[in-house]
């Protein structure tokens, strides 16, 4: 038996930020993680040619990026704005959870 799909409900988690946010939060992560390994690779990599260098660079800094530091600014995005929604109850993050604040809907307990 199939149930029908009651659509989004309130207690959902919230939709993921804008573009713009997404580019600022993964600017904010590469531009630190390039430049120290810019710094870091220097002294081994004088003579190497510079398109070697940027391979060896992306295969450290993507996945570090992508795995560890995108994630992590994520988090602190998604913070930032459930202490910004005072006096409203909110999802404040992927896994569900709620501000508590706010007026309880009658299907909270």
């Amino acid at each position: 038996m199939t149930r029908p799909n009651p659509g989004p409900s309130l207690s959902s988690a919230r939709t993921a930020p804008s573009i713009h946010v997404r580019a600022a939060l993964t600017w904010l992560a590469i531009f630190p993680l390039v430049a120290i390994g810019i710094t870091a690779m220097a002294p081994f990599t004088v003579g190497w040619d510079p398109v070697l260098r940027a391979f060896v660079l992306t295969l450290v800094v993507v996945p570090l990026a992508v795995y560890l530091v995108v994630p992590w600014l994520m988090r602190i995005y998604d913070q930032y704005l459930c202490a910004s929604s005072i006096g409203v109850t909110k999802v404040c993050s992927r896994s569900g959870l709620t501000t508590g604040r706010g007026p309880r809907r009658k299907d909270q307990s």
